[in-house]
Parts: C-alpha cells; sequence; structure tokens
C-alpha cells in the first residue's frame, strides 16, 4: 500500500462529502485530519504578550534604542 498526503481546499461540508464518496467508490481506504495552522503553545505566547501590551507591560524601543542595544 502507497501513502499520499492531499489537502483539500473546500467551500462547504458538502464538498467533503463528495470527496469522501469519490474515495470510497474507488474502494481507496482515507482518513481526514483537520490540522492546526500554528501550535497552540506559541498563539497562547503571542496572545498573552499582547493582553500584556495591553496592560502596559511593553516596552517601547525606539530605533535609536535598538541601535544601542548592539553597543
Amino acid at each position: 500500500m502507497q501513502t499520499i498526503n492531499i489537502t483539500a481546499h473546500t467551500n462547504d461540508a458538502s464538498q467533503i462529502e463528495v470527496i469522501k464518496a469519490v474515495m470510497k467508490a474507488f474502494k481507496i481506504k482515507f482518513e481526514i485530519v483537520k490540522e492546526k495552522p500554528y501550535d497552540t503553545k506559541f498563539v497562547n505566547m503571542v496572545l498573552d504578550a499582547e493582553t500584556e501590551i495591553k496592560q502596559g507591560k511593553g516596552i517601547l524601543v525606539t530605533s535609536k534604542g535598538f541601535d544601542d542595544l548592539w553597543k
């Protein structure tokens, strides 16, 4: 048995059902995997940082201040 990965961009659930029907008609074993675009830990880290900035916990760095970091 050979395994291939196919990514299908569908407009609605009915298109997914059509794809399933075609695969079944050709007697092809398949599985549907819904992938998350980003790691959950990373997303939470970004959201937490955004919240901290809104609370005034961030540090404003100007371009001069950024240049000073390398000196």
